[in-house]
């Protein structure tokens, strides 16, 4: 049971990916997984999980900045699709290494051992789980809510004008989008990963304040960061209203397809967005990321000692590997 399980979560987890982590290439951000934390800095990554058995399991490696390795990807809005990509590759990385982590566990005897032959999820069974996100963001978020606006505008002649169509398909968008978020709260599974996912964020607040790495000074910070990836997905569900508007097309395939070709310059824009924000928090942008702020108070919970344990142990584990390969946190 427990087995089936963890890959129960394994799959939830991925249709979660991108409001888990923090997509923006900066000093220190992660991503909850399960029973554990991804953390990384610039030139490292690590990842920290909790066995069954209550011991850690830590593994770490160097990491090339995007923007280092090639000058372009460092422009304006192509960075944050690039970024993007590049997070949303170490937080599968991090995920699936998470889940091995739980299955080794939980295929051992009663005598600790290792059977021969023991499942874990390999590549085809990742990318399984990859096709299958992709296919339920595009049609939960892309189609469904396209559908049903065609069809509400068979009976509302009002929804025949461009403003009026865009706005009442990214209203039905995110409705759908709360109520996934709001469901999988309601799994204590997915709540215990939403645990990790506030211990993530107290941790980088802690270091950011340049307070000691430890259970206690991390635990007074509140579970919510503006660089979240439950406020990227937030700004993009909202800016992409703005921009659908723009797109004079009116038959339902012209309308999809330009959904699915616009996704990377909305990401673009959205990242320029949240990482202006989180620079000006009085700005007007930053207003625009407030409801992301808000929706984390379901996205993250508080977490106990132990899950805070983890985060901090991710990086400290990556901040080494950091200064092994050269590299230097400073505190802006």
């Amino acid at each position: 049971m427990q087995f089936f399980k963890t890959l129960w979560r394994f799959l939830v987890a991925i249709q979660l990916l991108p409001a888990l982590e923090g997509g923006e290439e900066t000093l220190v951000g992660g991503q909850a997984v399960l029973e554990g934390v991804m953390m990384r800095t610039p030139h490292a990554w690590a990842i920290t999980c909790r066995k069954p058995n209550g011991e850690l399991s830590t593994r770490g490696e160097p990491l090339e900045r995007l923007s280092e390795k090639h000058k372009w990807m460092g422009w304006p809005v192509v960075r944050g699709i690039m970024t993007l990509g590049h997070a949303m590759t170490l937080g599968f990385r991090a995920l699936k290494f998470s889940a091995n982590v739980q299955l080794d566990e939980l295929q051992k005897d009663d005598a600790g051992k290792a059977p021969e032959k023991k499942f874990e999820i390999s590549g085809w069974i990742a990318t399984v789980n990859i096709v299958l996100s992709v296919g339920f963001f595009i049609f939960m978020y892309k189609y469904l809510p396209l559908l049903a606006t065609t069809e509400l505008k068979k009976s509302h002649p009002a929804l025949n004008g461009q403003i009026s169509f865009n706005l009442i398909d990214g209203l039905i968008r995110l409705a759908l989008f709360l109520l996934f978020i709001c469901a999988t709260s309601l799994l204590g599974d997915i709540r215990r990963v939403y645990q990790y996912h506030g211990a993530e964020h107290k941790t980088v607040f802690a270091f950011e304040n340049g307070d000691p790495l430890e259970t206690g000074a991390v635990q007074k910070y509140p579970t919510f960061h503006p660089r979240c990836g439950t406020s990227f997905l937030m700004t993009v569900m909202i800016i992409s209203i703005f921009i659908y508007m723009l797109v004079p097309v009116t038959t339902f395939w012209a309308r999809f397809g330009v959904r699915i070709a616009l996704l990377p310059v909305i990401t673009g824009v959205s990242y320029e967005i949240i990482r202006f924000a989180a620079r000006r928090r009085k700005s007007l942008f930053a207003i625009m990321t407030a409801p992301g702020l808000w929706l984390q108070r379901v996205t993250t919970q508080p977490p106990s000692d132990a899950q805070a344990e983890c985060a901090i142990s991710a990086l400290e584990h990556s901040m080494s590997l950091e200064k092994e390969h050269g590299g230097e946190l400073v505190i802006a």
